[in-house]
């Protein structure tokens, strides 16, 4: 039980599936090219690393509010580390409260050293993978399966980037899970790096969200994103902060109330797009 109320499991399917995973809950069974049963690490108090086994954790509404949304929240950390508490934990808690399914990735990091992984060939993997294991198994969390967004902070909105904006990878070994649409519904950036995002984009773009401070090199990013949907006409919303820097994660920690406040900003954006309302 999270300390907010909602029910929390654990669920390590790997990213790919391979000949030989037999487990009923071994979806993402490990096909790795790392030393894949080494345990994971803590590089600093707030975060995590040596991650080879991608996984997601459910955090799931008490019983009677869920509304059917679903959001896979990606922790920053510069794929070198995951700030999986503070910009993962904490925002799924939130989100449960509100009554949204929330699953917090831990993907590898392709900037760690001696990973022996690439952003370009493996993150893309972990992105639409996530999203298409929670499509495929909708019904189960009683999920609408088009009601299916994600979250990214900084390196983890990278990861948004790929899923929400970029092409779909070719499965090295294409399971059931690969047949599920790996493209959110919705997606929402918080202080997101430039990795994964197209030169143009196109008018069926998924719904955004979109805040940074204005003192953040990725005010950039997300004036590009801004363009980019506004040329497309695509739906998109963007909050600049006056400041706050860069990695404020909730901002519960900051002196200035716009960025202590501003996932209240995030909650009136899901409510405008009906994303919080419980199916007729």
């Amino acid at each position: 039980m999270c300390r907010n109320g909602s029910h929390r499991s654990d669920f390590t399917h790997a990213l790919r599936s391979r000949a030989g995973c037999h487990s009923s809950l071994a979806e993402w069974c490990t096909r790795l090219d790392g030393p894949e049963n080494e345990a994971e690490t803590k590089p600093h108090p707030w975060s995590i690393g040596n991650i080879y086994n991608p996984s997601l954790t459910v955090f799931a509404p008490e019983p009677g509010t869920a509304n059917g949304t679903a959001v896979i929240v990606a922790p920053g950390g510069g794929f070198r580390e995951l700030v999986v508490g503070e910009e993962g934990f904490k925002p799924a808690q939130m989100l449960a409260k509100l009554g949204i399914t929330a699953f917090v990735l831990k993907y590898r990091l392709v900037r760690e050293e001696g990973s022996g992984l690439t952003i370009e060939k493996d993150a893309p993997v972990d992105a639409m993978r996530a999203v298409r294991l929670v499509r495929s198994r909708a019904a189960e969390w009683k999920i609408d399966p088009k009601r299916i967004g994600m979250l990214g902070f900084s390196a983890g909105g990278e990861i948004v980037s790929m899923a929400a904006l970029g092409p779909a990878p070719t499965a090295e070994f294409p399971d059931r899970i690969d047949l599920a649409d790996g493209r959110p519904s919705f997606a929402m950036w918080i202080y997101p790096g430039p990795v994964g995002v197209p030169e143009k984009l196109t008018a069926d773009a998924p719904p955004a969200f979109l805040l940074v401070a204005a003192d953040d090199g990725a005010v950039n990013v997300v004036n590009d994103l801004a363009r980019k949907y506004r040329e497309a006409k695509a739906p998109t919303e963007v909050h600049i902060l006056s400041g706050g820097g860069h990695g404020f994660n909730m901002g519960d920690r900051s002196n200035l109330q716009a960025v202590r406040n501003w996932p209240q900003r995030m909650v009136d954006w899901l409510t405008d797009r009906g994303l919080l309302k419980k199916p007729e």
